[in-house]
C-alpha cells in the first residue's frame, strides 16, 4: 500500500486552487507551511489540510498514527469501508503524486500516480492530536482499487476530486460517495524505477 508520496505542490498552485474552491488560505500562512519533499515516508513530518475556525489551514503532522497494539507497526493506511468518520478529525493530504511498488524482489518496480489534468491531488485522511510522546499525526484512508490502480495493487488510497475536498472536510456528502475509487482515466501512471527481475 501507499507508504510514500511526493510533495512538490507549488504555493501559487495551492493558493489558486483554494481560492477557486472558496476554501481560503489563512493570512498568516506562507509557502513555508507547504515544504517540498521528493519522498514523504512513514514518520516524516508533512503538511495536511484541516478545518480551523471558519477556514482551512495547513498543519505539520507526523505521517502515521502510533501503533494500535503493543509490538504493532505505525498505522499509515486506514481501511475506510464500513466505518463512520463523522466524529473523526478529517483532513486532506496534498501531494503532487503517490507511489506504489510492484514485485517480490528488492528493489521493487516503482510507479508514480498523479491526478490527470490537475496540478496536484489530495488524499482523504484522518488526523489525531498528540498522545504521550507521539506527535500530532495523520493517516491515509484506503478503499478497493479503481481501474487505474487495480493492475498494480489490490488496495488504493482515496484520492478526492477537488470539488469534493470541502465535502470531506465538512462532511456535506455521504461518506460512501466520497470514499471510493475515481473513474477510469482519472489517474495518470508512470514507471519511476524498474525493479529486480
Amino acid at each position: 500500500m501507499c507508504n510514500a508520496y511526493e510533495q512538490h505542490v507549488k504555493w501559487v498552485e495551492y493558493t489558486r486552487m483554494m481560492q477557486d474552491l472558496e476554501l481560503g488560505v489563512p493570512t498568516q500562512q506562507t509557502e513555508l507551511d507547504l515544504p517540498q519533499s521528493d519522498m514523504v515516508r512513514i514518520n516524516d513530518m508533512a503538511p495536511v489540510m484541516r478545518v480551523a475556525g471558519n477556514g482551512v489551514e495547513l498543519a505539520q503532522m507526523n505521517f502515521s498514527f502510533p501503533p494500535g497494539r503493543p509490538k504493532g507497526g505505525p498505522v499509515f493506511n486506514f481501511r475506510s469501508e464500513g466505518r463512520d468518520f463523522s466524529k473523526s478529525g478529517r483532513c486532506l493530504i496534498p501531494a503532487s503524486g503517490f507511489f506504489e511498488y510492484v514485485g517480490t524482489k528488492y528493489p521493487k518496480t516503482q510507479y508514480r500516480f498523479t491526478l490527470s489534468g490537475a496540478p496536484f491531488l489530495a488524499i482523504a485522511g484522518l488526523w489525531r492530536e498528540a498522545e504521550g510522546n507521539y506527535p500530532v499525526s495523520f493517516t491515509m484512508l484506503t478503499t478497493s482499487p479503481g481501474p487505474d490502480i487495480a493492475p498494480y495493487h489490490d488496495r488504493q488510497v482515496v484520492v478526492l476530486k477537488p470539488e469534493d475536498w470541502a465535502a470531506w472536510l465538512y462532511l456535506t456528502k455521504p461518506q460512501s460517495e466520497l470514499l471510493r475509487p475515481l473513474p477510469e482515466g482519472s489517474l495518470d501512471v508512470e514507471m519511476v524505477r524498474e525493479g529486480a527481475k
